[in-house]
């Protein structure tokens, strides 16, 4: 039951997160044709997943039910995979092909090269 618990109070803060953080990336750079809040937030997602695996696993700098609290829970709330998929699709079906496909390999290189980072600099 705890564990649950842990996850259900890191995915609150994670949505809520994910919620501002996109919106405000939205609202202030409004002229940019793209998904620039989802882009950010799948980007910052993944450096962060990879900082804290190596940070609770490998390190055992926090207690491992943190993991449950800040990468199930936070990050699996806070980052927006489904929500690029669902952009991706609404793209190829408006017709904006070169776009979709742009933002979907931009996307997957940058989250997994920010994965990859987070764990470098955690590393430390």
């Amino acid at each position: 039951m705890q564990v649950y618990l842990l996850i259900a109070i890191g995915g609150a803060f994670g949505a809520l997160s994910r919620y501002g953080i996109g919106r405000a990336v939205n609202i202030y750079l409004a002229q940019v044709h793209w998904p620039l809040g989802t882009f950010a937030i799948n980007i910052v997602g993944s450096f962060t997943i990879g900082a804290l695996y190596v940070v609770i696993t490998e390190k055992s700098a926090l207690h491992a039910d943190w993991r449950y609290v800040l990468i199930v829970g936070f990050l699996g709330a806070f980052t927006t995979f489904s929500t690029f998929s669902l952009e991706s699709v609404a793209m190829l079906e408006a017709g904006k092909i070169a776009m979709a496909m742009l933002y979907m390999s931009a996307t997957l290189a940058t989250c997994v090269i920010g994965c990859w980072l987070g764990m470098g600099l955690a590393r430390i």
